[in-house]
């Protein structure tokens, strides 16, 4: 073998060496859209909100829940 033959051999596979090491990285991080999440996030924290509103009216010892099915 032949001095530039090994020296083309060798460039061939640290190339390659480079060219799969990038594919490897963009392979194992995946692009996540986030968006999404977050709205369901401030709908969850509003919801959340007004079960707590909710409670404060059903266990207010002023609220008749009884009297006001009745009226219905």
């Amino acid at each position: 073998m032949h001095i530039f033959e090994m020296i083309a051999i060798i460039s061939v596979v640290a190339i390659l060496a480079g060219v799969i090491s990038e594919w490897i990285k963009k392979k194992g991080s995946p692009k996540i859209d986030l968006s999404d999440i977050e709205s369901r996030l401030d709908k969850l924290e509003a919801l959340e909100e007004r079960v707590k509103v909710l409670e404060t009216i059903v266990t207010d010892q002023k609220y008749n829940l009884n009297a006001e099915i009745n009226k219905l």
